[in-house]
């Protein structure tokens, strides 16, 4: 059966006006009928994630909801309605990750430098280096804890992107906005200590 079959067209319709009612178990028909097209027909391979496109297939179910007494039935299936959505969406969300990722990529360029400290620097003068050290660590020790241990999984122990979400087991797409708000906040927390002008001159290589 297809979703252009009488048979089936009859069944959505007779789910459409349950689910306005508010019946769940509607919605659990319509959901078992399209998520997984939408999935694998819309959203993989426009986004190339499987934790973004089931992100972006719960936000299609969500605004088919809000905005169903706004779909007007003209005879033929839901399907082209949804698939609508969740392009806009898929659309959306990539356009999302590359201005999150171009923002990480600047904000790694221009803080990452400020970590290094941390690191072993036989070349440096050591009482410098000890003081920035323990000017580093401080401002590290006053902003939110989980920040802090993203900063360090990211630029002290140098993991790759993918590792750091695993570590704090978040989808690699909450950990790229948790390390901008992480390096947000720490820029800040040092900004205030330290001044605007005081970052440190150091060269850091941060994997990817």
């Amino acid at each position: 059966m297809t979703f252009h079959d009488p048979a089936w067209l009859e069944q959505e319709r007779r789910c459409l006006r349950e689910l306005r009612r508010g019946d769940r178990a509607a919605f659990a028909e319509l959901y078992r009928a399209f998520a997984q097209p939408l999935y694998a027909r819309v959203l993989l391979p426009k986004l190339g994630d499987a934790d973004t496109a089931q992100d972006a297939l719960a936000e299609t179910f969500r605004i088919m909801i809000e905005k169903l007494d706004q779909y007007e039935d003209r005879g033929g299936s839901i399907w082209s309605w949804l698939a609508t959505i969740a392009a806009n969406q898929a659309r959306d969300l990539a356009r999302a990750r590359e201005r999150a990722g171009r923002a990480l990529r600047n904000f790694e360029t221009q803080w990452a430098p400020l970590l290094e400290p941390l690191m072993v620097s036989p070349g440096s003068d050591a009482g410098d280096r000890l003081q920035l050290q323990a000017s580093v660590t401080q401002a590290l020790g006053a902003i939110n804890p989980r920040y802090s241990r993203a900063l360090t999984l990211r630029f002290l122990e140098d993991r790759p992107r993918a590792d750091c979400a695993a570590v704090l087991d978040v989808k690699l797409g909450t950990f790229d906005v948790l390390l901008l708000r992480a390096v947000r906040a720490f820029r800040a927390q040092w900004q205030q200590a330290h001044g605007d002008d005081s970052q440190p001159r150091a060269k850091v290589t941060v994997s990817v």
